[in-house]
């Protein structure tokens, strides 16, 4: 099973956000609101197919264990990182392996448990390394270049998700929101020191210049009340202390964060229950805000019935050795939770599950290569998909592809390329390149 969790309330009442101290009045004045318009124009989805890898009677390195994220750099090649083999695939135009990058082991450009793969427009490769706690970066032809630290507290570390910032030697973050964020505590019998709770989810720029990483923000996202995704219910297991979501997580049906980088560095994200996807830029904020008339809906008691129900019975319906737990490492080595703790604390979470008022618009949100933003939309129930909207940065609306045509794609790329991982009844991964019109992309 993979276990990536993998590669929002804006509210346009301008008092609800001033109260929260979101937002400064001054700022407000600069930002362009666009309204699209509600009626959906559909999209086309029959793409080109150009080449798919992976498969048990293909060649030994496309026996795809644990494939987490996939992505292009500028000359159109696709890279492959497989979690379970802890490699990289870089694999050329015709679907052919060019070459593989890592290896598991204790030295630099050696992974002990890498969390989080980039390429660059160049072709380089940035490994962000829980166990080094540092980022290892390889040159374009697959040779390990240098590692740049982390810093901070050395007990406790909190990643997640990132995408490269073109044109620069720098990477964007979010350690919350979108995908589930991976924490470690690396001191065995070491608690971590006291960290503030946190006001807002920040979207951050990493340089990494330097021997170790210095970060600035781009953006803030609004945080729920009681949205730290790190708090929960406090478990031990092999000597490493670790938490499930608990009731101080954030109420099911919260805006979650959604995020993806534009071509000139900027930023589109997602932070409401409403259509609003925002523009931001480093050191000016939010420049630009897109929206489209769909409203976000009142979560009612047969909602939460609904969703209890559900939940208990898909538990009850995962067996022991698909139930996925939180990601533990200590001393670089993974921690197991056994399957009657995550099954009980589990039960106990979904019977003291809180709701948030609304159900939000959008579920999901990516940037092609080109600057196109791929906005997911809520289906018609409330955890259901519905269709996917394209807009430009500068606030057209393109079009729409109805609910089954396409999923949002895994990975973008240079002349229409795009990427996404397939999954079969057996569980076999696929990865499928293929070529979209460049007005989508």
């Amino acid at each position: 099973m993979r276990i990536n969790g993998w590669f929002h309330k804006f509210n346009v009442h301008i008092g609800c956000l001033l109260a929260a101290g979101w937002l400064a009045a001054a700022s407000l004045s600069a930002q362009e609101i666009v309204e699209l318009p509600g009626e959906d124009r559909w999209l086309d989805a029959d793409f080109e197919e150009v080449f798919r890898i992976g498969s048990l009677m293909g060649e030994e390195w496309e026996q795809f264990g644990d494939v987490q994220r996939v992505m292009f750099d500028g000359a159109g090649r696709l890279y492959v990182f497989d979690d379970q083999a802890e490699r990289i695939f870089v694999v050329g135009a015709d679907g052919a392996l060019i070459r593989e990058i890592g290896r598991k082991g204790e030295g630099p450009g050696e992974f002990r448990n890498p969390a989080d793969v980039v390429a660059l427009e160049d072709g380089r490769v940035v490994v962000a390394d829980m166990g080094h706690r540092a980022y290892h970066i390889f040159d374009a032809n697959g040779d390990f270049e240098r590692m740049v630290r982390f810093g901070g507290d050395p007990t406790y570390t909190v990643i997640g998700p990132h995408m490269a910032q073109r044109g620069t030697d720098g990477l964007v973050t979010s350690a919350e929101g979108q995908r589930v964020a991976i924490s470690v505590r690396s001191v065995a019998g070491a608690e971590p020191s006291e960290r503030p709770d946190p006001t807002t989810r920040p979207i951050e720029r990493v340089d990494l210049s330097g021997e170790e990483i210095v970060k600035d923000t781009i953006a803030e996202g609004w945080l729920p009340a009681s949205a730290d995704p790190t708090s929960g219910v406090s478990r031990s297991a092999g000597g490493a202390s670790f938490s499930f979501g608990g009731t101080s997580g954030p109420p099911e049906f919260s805006p979650d964060l959604y995020w993806g980088v534009l071509p000139d560095g900027t930023v589109a994200f997602s932070d409401s229950s409403t259509y609003a996807v925002r523009i931001a830029a480093a050191e000016t904020g939010v420049v630009r805000i897109l929206t489209r008339p769909f409203p976000p809906e009142p979560v009612t008691d047969r909602f939460v019935r609904a969703e209890r129900d559900r939940r208990l019975k898909e538990l009850a319906d995962t067996p022991d050795d698909e139930l996925d737990g939180p990601r533990i490492v200590l001393n670089g080595e993974l921690v197991t939770i056994g399957a009657e703790d995550l099954r009980k604390s589990r039960r106990e979470d979904i019977e003291d599950l809180r709701f948030f008022t609304e159900v939000p618009v959008i579920r999901d949100l990516r940037t092609g290569w080109n600057g196109m933003i791929w906005v997911r939309r809520r289906g018609e129930e409330p955890d259901s998909d519905g269709p996917i909207d394209v807009l430009d940065v500068a606030g057209r609306y393109v079009g729409s592809y109805r609910l089954g045509a396409t999923e949002i794609p895994d990975a973008f790329g240079p002349d229409g390329l795009v990427a996404f991982i397939e999954e079969d009844e057996l569980e076999v991964q696929t990865v499928v390149v293929k070529r979209v019109p460049r007005e989508v992309n």
